[in-house]
């Protein structure tokens, strides 16, 4: 593809194009662009899409075509005949970056095997705005997506990345929050977290403390949220004859084993729930 097209208009195959999470400004000349002049956009949800491109100033006169998660399959072929056919196809999210908790992969997937070009326009990213202004480890990280809404599954998701040494990026719906941070904090033990709210938007906010002081938190909030916990550090892990002095302590307050490991892992860092109730069954 020469310099001209790249000026000028969208060139034939598919573009991966980041929009603003909330502040149009963010959005890159090079974006603006090929938006204006792609043959076809799928977009996860038209109605947001339209209402986007006028609050852009962007003005289009090819097709805008719905691809989410429950038609990404169906409208598939037609897409593949599209790139065939040699016209240019934008794909984004309702905000962000593509792909990221959002449909596409099949379709970038099935492009690249038949050949079809397929080119990032990269820009802004919920992840990535979250943990460079968090103030948390930056690497490594791990970004998750959504958890799991089940109980036994969202321990289970945590499980899986308690012992990677990496700092965990991941969206939560706000009627969820407090559960899955509950849930980080009986699995992964007290950690530093960061809620980062609205990014980029008027009401952004970033909400900073400890896995082991929840209580503190007001999770009666708004808009959409990343969330960062860091990871584990060695220096500040607790004994394990403090950790067997709280188990005591917590021992008088009653309850099983598995549930006192679970309020002493939320007073000491360092420690996971797993780990205490391993140490007490020694």
């Amino acid at each position: 593809m020469n310099q001209e097209s790249l000026e000028t208009m969208a060139g034939p195959g598919l573009w991966v194009v980041a929009t603003p999470l909330g502040n149009a400004g963010d959005l890159s000349p090079r974006a603006a662009r090929i938006l204006s002049h792609a043959d076809v956009i799928l977009a996860e949800d038209t109605r947001r899409a339209g209402l986007l491109f006028k609050r852009l100033g962007i003005e289009r006169e090819g097709g805008l075509v719905s691809f989410f998660e429950h038609n990404e399959d169906k409208k598939l072929p037609a897409v593949l005949e599209w790139l065939e056919q040699g016209r240019s196809i934008a794909l984004i999210s309702d905000a962000g970056t593509p792909l990221l908790s959002d449909p596409g992969y099949r379709l970038v997937r099935a492009c690249r095997e038949r050949g079809f070009p397929v080119s990032p326009v990269p820009g802004p990213s919920a992840p990535l705005a979250a943990l460079s202004a968090c103030g948390l480890p930056p690497l490594p990280f791990s970004f998750l997506g959504f958890p799991p809404r089940k109980d036994s599954q969202l321990q289970r998701f945590f499980e899986a990345h308690r012992d990677t040494g990496a700092t965990l990026v991941f969206f939560e719906r706000k009627s969820r929050l407090e559960t899955a941070l509950h849930a980080a904090r009986d699995v992964l033990g007290d950690r530093e977290f960061c809620i980062a709210r609205e990014l980029t938007k008027d009401f952004e906010e970033f909400i900073s403390g400890s896995l082991g002081s929840l209580d503190a938190v007001d999770f009666d909030l708004r808009g959409e949220i990343t969330v960062v916990i860091g990871p584990a550090r060695e220096e500040d892990k607790a004994s394990s004859e403090r950790v067997l002095a709280l188990v005591e302590e917590e021992q008088e307050g009653g309850g099983k084993p598995k549930e006192i490991a679970r309020r002493v892992a939320g007073r000491v860092k360092g420690w996971t729930a797993k780990e205490i109730y391993a140490l007490m069954s020694r």
